[in-house]
């Protein structure tokens, strides 16, 4: 990557690059010492790692580092593993997983599999990361009382708390607490101010003046000054946990390549420039490979560090160099001062930040619009927090296929009807104007139709299905692809409504299903006419002609027969029930757009219905809105505006282009367009009399 030294943006690089360094200083301790290794490490993953990145990226602002999941996931299989925190054995260990995970980076690099994260979806990704966040939360939260960090699963996490409770300490707990108080008001009432930055500073004075450890608050163990110095990985630790060890890493880059990436796109979509998804894997690569070498966890992209960078104006990875820079001057002067910062206070900053990974926001989001996607978070958040990081990444990826799965095998479905005087058909569930058509089923799968979802298909047409029903129109423009054990049933299920006097229509799909009902030995739907070009081909092929029996429509009743709100038909299909109540706000929306522009124009009303939120509509809408608009005028001139007559002037000018577009197209379309006008009048008579009286008076007037 070509480094930018814009003048113009320099000094905001060089800044923002400091603060990332200061604020990755108790951040960096502290993710180490969660995955099992002393907490200078996590400076050591600061230095080199970062430096390479930011010259191998394409990404000219997100912040590499020791991050909270890639250490969780490492610290969670320690505990898996027997592996004591901080020992010699986790200290050979955790390097070998770090370069394995760099060799399944380059594996993906080569694969080019950067696109593969478009396959795990959102609750999967938030639910496993959730529960890593609050495993580790659960680990290290008896350090913030006086306690010792714990490992294990959940029940075995909460007895490890519960005896912990035994070494409480008042103040370790007011400063640990206070610590994630504190961090936590200042992200939500000042996001830019480095509250880590000032509570690691304000921990390190206590320790250095407050003479607290005589209270019995534990300080962090002396942290050797120096530069990092390089080691081959110990690769026998494979012989005994080879296995696990590949497994574990796997999921490492998998999660260190979505989280990653993801970031990295949000903030190219946000400012408008391109990265290399092959080139990112292949930058992560080259830094965990520097991290293993260095004896540092696996490093990742930093959602809350990038942020940062962000917030002081950092603009390319001038920010990077710094830090490492800045982190180099740490290490080599600054040391000495880190052994006075309390437990408690690096256990808080650790914890906040942990906290703001737990995906709550997704949860709350899928329980409102998903219950099935919520119970794939909670799976995945409860299989991490129960069953351990390594059990919880087969349940996540198994998940994502599931998903799959379950979209294919219950795609989306609709019965269909008529709205009548429109010509085509309409969602019987979504738009409140259609109507059946009598002793007819008309039913939308819109997906593949293979053996998985035949069931569901077959059932729901045969709940459809009442004594007097003659014809059964499948709508397949969902259908692109059937296999063998589709094409067989629908012989069956042919030939079984045919015996109770059903027709059975396929129709609306692509021609190659046709093709496959051949390859699949059911050409005998296409001779016998159950396969037909569009629905209403197969209506008149069951002898169904328009204008159509529709259901709740007496038979003499003229065919342009039109129900109240037909017109909103467009809106009903996107807003549902809020259709009326969303024309309102378009028509209260466009008259203040008039007051404002103070353009009475033709031209003038028209760019007004431009600038709302829905934009132009058709004339059977268009003349609704207007319809709708004049009303609120009438209310702006009880208000004193003084413009109404011209606006209406314009109206009336548009109101009769629209008729005449409409005449043209069809002189009985002008009479349910005016029948539809006179009906909303006398809504407005009824329900505002005062201000209808006054409109009529206008017009009479124009």
């Amino acid at each position: 990557m070509k480094i930018q030294l814009r003048k113009d943006n320099l000094a905001k690089d060089i800044l923002a690059g400091i603060i990332v360094a200061l604020v990755s200083i108790p951040i960096s301790m502290g993710y180490a010492q969660v995955a099992g290794l002393p907490a200078v490490y996590g400076l050591y993953g600061s230095i080199l790692p970062i430096l390479l990145y930011g010259i191998c990226t394409s990404s000219p602002q997100l912040i590499f580092g020791v991050d909270a999941t890639p250490a969780a996931l490492v610290g969670g299989a320690l505990a898996s593993f027997g592996v004591v925190a901080g020992t010699k054995d986790a200290m050979e260990l955790v390097p070998v997983i770090t370069l394995v995970t760099a060799i399944w980076l380059l594996i993906f690099y080569v694969i080019k599999a950067g696109r593969l994260v478009n396959y795990i979806s959102k609750p999967v990704m938030g639910g496993f990361i959730s529960g890593i966040g609050c495993t580790i939360i659960l680990m290290q939260l008896p350090k913030l009382f006086g306690g010792s960090a714990g490992t294990g699963e959940l029940v075995v996490l909460i007895i490890n708390i519960c005896e912990q409770w035994k070494y409480f300490n008042p103040l370790s707990a007011i400063l640990g607490l206070g610590t994630v108080v504190l961090i936590l008001l200042a992200k939500k009432w000042a996001p830019k101010f480095p509250m880590s930055v000032v509570m690691m500073v304000v921990g390190a004075c206590l320790g250095i003046f407050g003479n607290i450890e005589k209270y019995g608050v534990a300080l962090l163990p002396t942290v050797e000054s120096g530069l990092p110095t390089f080691h081959l990985p110990n690769l026998s630790v494979m012989l005994e946990h080879g296995d696990d060890i590949v497994m574990l890493s796997f999921s490492i880059a998998l999660v260190i390549v979505a989280q990653t990436l993801l970031t990295a796109s949000n903030y190219a979509m946000k400012y408008n420039y391109k990265i290399d998804n092959n080139r990112e894997v292949l930058a992560y690569a080259v830094g965990n490979v520097v991290g293993a070498l260095v004896g540092c966890c696996p490093i990742n992209g930093s959602v809350s560090r990038t942020g940062i960078g962000d917030q002081y104006g950092g603009k390319s990875q001038v920010m990077s160099l710094t830090a490492s820079a800045t982190m180099v001057i740490v290490l080599l002067f600054g040391t000495s001062l880190l052994s006075y910062l309390p437990v408690p206070v690096l256990t808080g900053i650790v914890l906040a930040a942990l906290i703001g990974i737990i995906e709550i926001g997704v949860a709350k989001k899928t329980w409102k619009s998903d219950k099935q996607e919520f119970l794939i978070f909670m799976a995945a958040f409860l299989g991490v927090l129960l069953l351990g990081t390594v059990y919880g990444v087969i349940i996540g990826v198994m998940l994502s296929f599931v998903a799959v799965i379950v979209r294919a095998i219950v795609p989306p479905k609709a019965y269909l009807g008529v709205i009548p005087g429109h010509e085509d058909f309409y969602t019987l569930k979504r738009n409140r104007s259609a109507k059946p058509i009598r002793q007819t089923v008309i039913y939308r799968f819109s997906g593949n139709l293979f053996f998985g979802n035949l069931n569901t298909f077959q059932q729901d047409i045969e709940n459809a299905i009442e004594e007097d029903t003659k014809q059964v129109i499948v709508d397949a423009r969902g259908i692109g692809n059937i296999d063998m054990t589709a094409a067989e049933r629908l012989v069956i299920l042919y030939d079984n409504l045919k015996k109770r006097g059903i027709h059975f229509y396929i129709t609306e799909h692509v021609g190659s299903v046709n093709d496959q009902l051949r390859l699949y030995g059911a050409g005998r739907l296409i001779d016998e006419g159950a396969v037909r070009r569009t629905i209403t081909l197969a209506l008149r092929a069951a002898g169904v002609e328009k204008p159509y029996p529709l259901v709740g429509v007496a038979a003499d009743e003229p065919y342009e027969y039109v129900e109240a709100n037909e017109r909103l038909a467009e809106f009903e299909w996107a807003f549902g029930d809020n259709a009326e109540e969303r024309m309102e706000q378009l028509a209260t929306q466009m008259a203040d757009e008039l007051v404002h522009s103070h353009d009475y124009s033709m031209q003038g009303i028209m760019e007004a219905e431009q600038h709302v939120p829905w934009g132009r509509m058709g004339l059977f809408d268009e003349d609704e809105l207007l319809e709708r608009l004049e009303f609120h005028l009438t209310e702006l001139e009880a208000q004193g505006f003084d413009d109404v007559e011209e606006i209406e002037r314009r109206i009336e000018q548009r109101r009769q282009i629209i008729e005449s577009k409409i005449n043209n197209l069809s002189p009985e379309a002008l009479e349910i367009l005016k029948r539809h006008r006179h009906e909303i009048e006398e809504h407005l008579k009824e329900q505002h009399p005062e201000y209808y009286e006054r409109m009529m008076e206008i017009r009479k007037h124009m």
